[in-house]
C-alpha cells in the first residue's frame, strides 16, 4: 500500500520522513537514503548498509573483517 503524505521543506532544505514510511522501511536515525530523481519527482530509497547485513555475514567474519576485505578489493580495482 502506498503512503501519500505532504512534507514541508525547511529553510535548510530538509524534510521529515513520515512515521508511517520510517516504520514500513525501517528508517532510523543514521539511516542512509539514496535520492533518485525521476520524471515524476524525487524518490528516497533506503540503502542497506554492511552493518545492517552483519547477521547474514557473521558466520564468515566480523563486520570489521568484511569491511577490510572489501576495502582491499576496491584498491585492487583502481
Amino acid at each position: 500500500m502506498a503512503i501519500g503524505k505532504r512534507v514541508k521543506v525547511t529553510r535548510n532544505h530538509q524534510t521529515t520522513v513520515p512515521k508511517e514510511a520510517r516504520d514500513k522501511f525501517g528508517i532510523k536515525i543514521g539511516s542512509v537514503l539514496e535520492v533518485v530523481t525521476t520524471e515524476e519527482g524525487i524518490l528516497y530509497r533506503p540503502v542497506q548498509m554492511l552493518e545492517d547485513m552483519a547477521g547474514s555475514l557473521s558466520r564468515y567474519a566480523s563486520v570489521k573483517k568484511v569491511r577490510a576485505s572489501l576495502d582491499r578489493a576496491r584498491e585492487v580495482e583502481h
